[in-house]
């Protein structure tokens, strides 16, 4: 089972706490580079595999969205999301997405906002979806970066210009890593750039664009913090067909 750790307390308090929590879509700053990848919502049945809070869920309902399914393992996130959601075409369940279990050829289009990067099993994901998906249709999600996942302790260094270096911790050896990220013991599963695109080419996936994800200089001068992530990719942004 996927560790569940947006259950525990003291991650879940600290994850609310987040911009991106308090505001929605809006306060990510990869959404309009993630929303510019997705198709017309109208008509379309949804799935958002780690939904979350339910944000995405309710956006693609009110952009035309014909039912929308969101699915998490967190109990926690799930009663966020039932308790801020009106709208009739959405529903939320449990599920554990290391065994996922849709019907075949149910939806038009799949979703996922960082959440792939907990999957030990990410190929068997990847095939139980393809087959969860009509044909033709896409598949869009954001991923941590791989170049993200695997820095040495403690991640930044500064070099004796005062630069700014993200030095990497054996790239090419895949597999867990953990973290300390709100709270302890937070369990990743590393894998590399070609292993992840790779894995969708395998399942019957089509490529359609890889963005791997910078703030812009209007982005970085509306929120300098931002300027940090253009010294390493923190996300990956995909898009594919089925």
């Amino acid at each position: 089972m996927t560790q569940n750790i947006y259950d525990d307390p003291e991650f879940f308090h600290g994850y609310s706490q987040m911009n991106r929590s308090i505001g929605g879509l809006d306060a990510a700053p990869e959404w309009p580079a993630l929303k510019a990848l997705l198709p017309s919502m109208d008509d379309l049945n949804v799935v958002d595999l780690g939904c979350g809070y339910g944000w995405f869920c309710r956006w693609a309902s009110e952009h035309g969205a014909a039912n929308v399914l969101g699915l998490d393992v967190s109990e926690k996130m799930l009663e966020r999301a039932r308790d801020t959601t009106t709208a009739a075409n959405i529903r939320y369940e449990r599920a554990d997405l290391e065994h996922l279990d849709l019907p075949a050829r149910s939806f038009d289009m799949a979703y996922s906002s960082l959440a792939l990067h907990y999957i030990k099993d990410l190929p068997g994901l990847f095939t139980h979806l393809y087959a969860a998906l009509k044909p033709g249709s896409h598949f869009v999600f954001s991923i941590e970066h791989p170049i993200f996942m695997a820095p040495r302790t403690p991640g930044w260094l500064i070099d004796s210009d005062g630069h700014k270096r993200w030095p990497l911790d054996s790239y090419q050896l895949e597999g867990e890593r953990v973290t300390n990220w709100l709270a302890e013991g937070v369990i990743k599963q590393h894998r590399t750039i070609g292993t992840l695109l790779n894995s969708l080419i395998e399942a019957g996936f089509t490529i359609r664009h890889v963005n791997e994800w910078g703030p812009s200089d209007a982005e970085v001068v509306a929120q300098p913090a931002l300027a940090e992530e253009r010294e390493r990719p923190m996300m990956m942004l995909v898009a594919v067909q089925r």
